[in-house]
């Protein structure tokens, strides 16, 4: 433990943010890490609790009172070590996590959690500052080659630990660059892609061969892969958008979130923009449908490119300003939070549905809107509209995309339309077809896509092998 009554002499301190007047106008990060002391002191906090809750609130399982111990002793090295062991992109996690982590700490009982998050962030980036993160080449190769198709964490996680243990690795991107989502759906004032290209130089170091612009099911059939590899992963995420089918849905201006955010990111990379149809926010009125982390980046990004207003609606109630953490910890809340991009100016309302849109010349003008009640019934008399030129749906994801390779494959589906594989073989109904991430579990946090990529990696290693070192 790294000072016993740290907690009772240490307050919280967080990372800040540069001021919104100037973040506003750039695409590049704008969190303002902690000091290398200030750090040391969040991780004094730590209690080292008998049962650390905060293993459990993570999906990864970090070892986080072990690694704020390391820090607090000024051990930064083996920190790294240690973090990495339980997460191939702490870089990642540590900047776009919701970090759960923190609402199961024991602190969080009296709202004040060690800032795991920050302290991660810290950990993995003075790693690579330090030159402490080289490429990990297996020493002895087995000779299997495994294909995994989707580059986005849990393809890029189950590729690493398959290539330190050895095998041949082929990842198979449909994009032009690797990282899904979180490349081309997370803003990158959120994350840069540096630190993506950073991590995939690290892996190629490490045998792994990327195919780019390679959409499996279009390009190359699966039933091609199969016959020439050894095991196939799918890693290709959940891409199908929830839609709101109301009279006026067909109107121009109205897009979903995943259609406007990728056009940004690769305006940003100097990537061409893959359609015809740009799509911007400059001089609009733009409402989001949808209160989550994608309306969220929605906002940042509708500001950055000059929008008049931004209007964020959901149809969820609004959630109260605290939990009663007696009744929630160590789960995770559900509670009023604030992103950095909805403090930059946007207005929300909670308990709204969207009736239609209306529109002149064939454009989107006018969102007609009614309150609902906790069972989301239409209250009546509570019908109101809202300008809009820019319509963005940001209601989450339903299921991977059937069409095309899982079809054509057969693969089985869960009642959600996931690919039906368990939590602990990762297999699916196809011989020697793996699946794991969004694509088996249905839309989730980059830090659950990585879980699964390193216990996919774990399934096919013993698959392969009949035994495995990698650990789940």
């Amino acid at each position: 433990m790294g000072k016993v009554t740290g907690f009772l002499e240490i307050d919280r301190r967080d990372r800040r943010y540069a001021p919104a007047s100037d973040r506003i106008r750039h695409y590049k990060e704008f969190v303002i890490p902690l000091s290398e002391e200030a750090t040391k002191d969040q991780a004094a906090r730590c209690m080292n609790c008998g049962i650390p809750y905060c293993h459990n609130g993570c999906p990864v399982n970090n070892q986080i009172p072990d690694w704020n111990d390391l820090v607090y002793h000024n051990d930064w090295q083996e920190a790294s070590r240690n973090l990495h062991s339980t997460n191939n992109f702490p870089e990642f996690t540590g900047r776009v996590c919701p970090a759960p982590c923190e609402a199961s700490c024991t602190l969080n009982l009296n709202d004040s959690p060690v800032t795991i998050k920050s302290i991660e962030c810290a950990i993995v980036d003075r790693a690579w500052e330090e030159g402490w993160l080289a490429p990990e080449p297996a020493a002895k190769l087995t000779g299997k080659r495994v294909a995994i198709i989707g580059s986005g964490p849990a393809g890029l996680a189950s590729a690493q630990q398959l290539a330190r243990a050895g095998h041949e690795v082929h990842v198979f991107e449909k994009n032009g660059k690797a990282g899904g989502l979180l490349r081309y759906g997370i803003p990158d004032f959120k994350m840069e892609k540096h630190l993506i290209d950073r991590r995939v130089a690290q892996m190629e170091a490490e045998g792994v061969v990327f195919h780019y612009n390679m959409h499996i099911g279009i390009d190359k059939s699966l039933e091609e892969l199969k016959a020439s590899y050894d095991a196939v992963i799918l890693a290709g995420g959940s891409e199908k958008p929830r839609d709101l089918p109301v009279p006026g849905r067909d109107l121009k201006g109205i897009h979903f979130a995943m259609e406007f955010l990728p056009q940004q990111n690769r305006r940003v990379s100097h990537e061409p923009l893959k359609s015809n149809e740009p799509i911007l926010a400059n001089g609009k009125h733009v409402v989001v449908i949808g209160g989550g982390d994608t309306g969220s980046d929605c906002i940042g990004t509708s500001i950055r490119q000059g929008a008049l207003s931004v209007t964020q609606i959901e149809i969820m109630p609004r959630p109260p300003e605290k939990e009663d953490k007696l009744l929630t910890w160590p789960n995770w809340p559900m509670k009023m939070r604030t992103s950095s991009s909805q403090e930059e100016g946007a207005e929300r309302d909670f308990a709204v549905n969207t009736v239609s849109f209306s529109g002149e010349d064939g454009a989107v003008k006018i969102l007609h809107c009614v309150r609902v009640d906790e069972k989301f019934k239409p209250i009546a008399g509570s019908e109101f509209e809202l300008k809009a030129d820019l319509v963005l749906l940001a209601m989450g994801f339903v299921a991977p995309n059937a069409e095309g390779m899982l079809s054509e494959a057969q693969v089985k589906l869960d009642p959600r339309g996931n690919v039906l594989a368990d939590m602990v073989a990762y297999k699916s109904s196809v011989d020697k077809v793996f699946a794991c991430g969004d694509m088996r579990r249905g839309q989730s946090l980059v830090v659950w896509a990585i879980r699964e990529g390193r216990q996919a990696a774990h399934s096919v290693d013993k698959h392969l092998m009949g035994k495995t070192t990698l650990p789940r």
